[in-house]
């Protein structure tokens, strides 16, 4: 059985670095779940998504240097439960509004001999 040891880094290589926009992504994605149910959510939560697919790009090409996948992913989660939140209650308000129109008299009411 051989033991198979991770490949040398070259001495010029750069040291692996965290990518702040991972963090930025979580953040908004964590404040649009939580403002979510409110529909102002749908800003940072639309944020959070297009941040994320542009920094896990950038993390791609970076080859392995730039980390922080798990925060990206945890954000886009959040972020895509935060807009589902905000479709819920957009959808919610909408059928009680609904309901309160089918509620309301429609039409106007004349007293009864008037032309």
């Amino acid at each position: 059985m051989t033991v198979q040891l991770a490949p040398a880094r070259h001495p010029l290589d750069p040291e692996p670095a965290r990518s702040t926009k991972a963090r930025a992504v979580f953040v908004l994605g964590l404040v649009g779940l939580l403002t979510g149910p409110f529909i102002g959510g749908v800003i940072p939560a639309t944020i959070a998504v297009l941040l994320a697919r542009q920094t896990s790009r950038e993390a791609f090409a970076a080859g392995g240097y730039l980390t922080g996948g798990a925060w990206i992913r945890r954000g886009r989660k959040l972020a895509w439960t935060g807009l589902a939140l905000a479709l819920t209650a957009l959808v919610v308000a909408l059928i009680a509004g609904l309901l309160h129109l089918a509620a309301a008299p429609a039409g106007t009411d004349f007293a009864p001999g008037t032309d």
